[in-house]
């Protein structure tokens, strides 16, 4: 069931899914970082594999004790495949790929960027001519994307810029996935839903894994703790209920998880890995939640963007 309501009282059981997406997808930028900086053992898309694979096992689980419907119906099997594979190794993958060089703050702002690219794609699929405010808007966050970027395109090392750039493209992807999942709704139970979604995930991670020729992992045990914590709470809490926010939600409302997740993210960093919050950082935080401020407001007052 979906409700795309734009005014009117909001569902509050989605919000209370917002509301953990909001705390726990914040925090599992930190545990990224803890499971795939240099030293903790554990390979990105190996990382992600791992992940998403044990949270299947448990959604599937937990799908078949509550006896929800398992098996996909033909016509929403291509949607799970779609957002399984666009959600995971397209877009938290690369967000992973990315936290092997850069910080979980500064990731988590880049990847903050996403409701500009999901507003730009519903533009475009709507074919809706954008106002005035709305492209300024899209640049001021945009601006905000060159400041945070800058400084590490400016210092030439080749992997750090390959680290941004993965950054730069997962909020494409993962809007992508969104909108796949918002516009095609299944009529699958939340964790079954989930369960799936991560399976074809795990499997695109594999196949990614087994390109790269990613080595044997070896993690230590803080890496395993994040795996852990990124299992349960990242996968398995936080993933089901982003699906049940999509379904009860409007995505305007839904995206502004946006807002929350770098702010988390970047206090945690500093305060458990001591990441450096520079002038740069700040400056381009501002513009990027300017701008995504700025597109909320012109969708909210139901213009034509």
């Amino acid at each position: 069931m979906t409700h795309d309501r734009t005014e009117g009282r909001l569902d509050r059981s989605g919000l209370f899914y917002l509301g953990i997406v909001y705390v726990v997808w914040g925090s599992t930028y930190l545990a990224i970082r803890l499971a795939v900086r240099p030293g903790a053992g554990f390979p990105p898309f190996t990382l992600g594999a791992l992940r998403v694979l044990a949270a299947a096992v448990i959604l599937f689980t937990a799908a078949a004790l509550t006896r929800q419907r398992l098996w996909p119906r033909k016509g929403e099997l291509p949607v799970l495949i779609g957002g399984g594979l666009l959600l995971w190794p397209l877009a938290n993958g690369l967000v992973v790929v990315g936290e092997t060089r850069a910080d979980s703050g500064f990731a988590a702002l880049l990847v903050g960027s996403m409701p500009i690219w999901v507003a730009i794609m519903e533009a475009h699929l709507d074919r809706r001519l954008p106002t005035v405010r709305f492209m300024v808007s899209l640049l001021v966050g945009f601006a905000g994307v060159a400041l945070l970027a800058w400084p590490v395109l400016r210092s030439g090392a080749r992997a750090d810029v390959l680290a941004v750039v993965a950054l730069l493209a997962a909020p494409i992807t993962w809007g992508a996935g969104s909108l796949w999942q918002r516009r095609r709704p299944v009529a699958l139970a939340p964790l079954a839903s989930a369960a799936w979604q991560q399976f074809f995930g795990g499997l695109g991670f594999i196949v990614a894994a087994l390109a790269l020729r990613e080595p044997r992992p070896i993690p230590t045990p803080a890496a395993w703790g994040a795996w852990a914590y990124l299992t349960v709470f990242g996968s398995v809490i936080a993933f089901t209920s982003y699906v049940q926010t999509l379904r009860r939600l409007p995505m305007r409302i839904v995206s502004t998880y946006a807002y929350v997740n770098p702010v988390v993210a970047v206090g945690l960093g500093w305060l458990v890995l001591r990441e450096q919050v520079t002038g740069w950082t700040l400056a381009g935080a501002a513009l990027v939640l300017f701008g995504v401020a700025g597109v909320f407001h012109e969708r909210g007052r139901g213009r034509r963007i």
